[in-house]
């Protein structure tokens, strides 16, 4: 069975598009060698026929275990990312899969919310992971899932966070358009920085790039941070 996973719409404005279902399957048959290959397509047929849970675990679930052994720790998030797709997981699988999976299996659950779950339902798992250290899953759960669901206060926290742990704030899904004359966000951004520079630390260079959104005159970032009425790089 061939699968030709549907399109996805990325995200737009100060963030890399979100890569298409597709394209992530495009790019993992160019990459895998030809067993890793056999066996992507195998595991996703098996997810496609059996999506249910059978038995105490469902056999997709076991391939998105095996995921890194067979495909590659480089290729393993997106290859997770295709079963969970395949397998047509719900809130209630992916939250069984967050749950009991690795750090790594974790980010690709959240990798996999925008290409799933299209209300607000997950959003419990983009708040646990907003709350750990772990600055790869903290990443991971700032994508345009997160851009289209947090709500204000959350956000901004989760922005905080990112100066807080070093996690640059380009992967903020929707950075620009959220962070758009947003004066409470400002605020924190001042006292952040005004806390830092009393106790004689560098303030993060990234700060200074969200304090410069916030202004009311500042034009949102259009696609690949381009301000969208001049057309120059911002």
């Amino acid at each position: 069975m061939n699968h030709h996973p549907h399109a996805s719409h990325g995200s737009t404005a100060n963030h890399p598009a979100e890569p298409t279902l597709a394209a992530l399957h495009a790019r993992l048959n160019t990459s895998l060698a030809p067993p890793a290959r056999a066996w992507l397509d195998q595991a996703l047929d098996e997810a496609a026929d059996h999506p249910g849970t059978h038995g105490p675990i469902s056999v997709w679930e076991l391939r998105i275990a095996e995921a890194a052994r067979r495909c590659g720790p480089e290729h393993a998030d997106a290859a997770r990312v295709l079963l969970l797709h395949a397998a047509h997981a719900d809130p209630d699988a992916l939250a069984r899969v967050y749950r009991q999976g690795t750090a790594a299996e974790r980010r690709a659950v959240l990798h996999a919310l925008p290409h799933l779950v299209p209300g607000p339902d997950a959003l419990p798992l983009v708040e646990d992971a907003l709350r750990t250290n772990d600055t790869r899953l903290v990443a991971a759960a700032l994508g345009p899932y997160a851009a289209r669901h947090l709500d204000a206060h959350t956000w901004r926290h989760a922005v905080l966070k990112c100066l807080f742990t070093g996690v640059p704030v380009d992967v903020v899904a929707d950075l620009a358009p959220r962070a758009h004359a947003d004066a409470e966000l400002a605020r924190m951004l001042g006292d952040y920085a005004r806390e830092r520079t009393a106790a004689d630390r560098p303030v993060p260079e990234d700060l200074h790039r969200v304090l410069a959104l916030t202004e009311p005159t500042a034009a949102p970032a259009g696609p690949c941070g381009t301000d969208r009425t001049s057309g120059k790089e911002s």
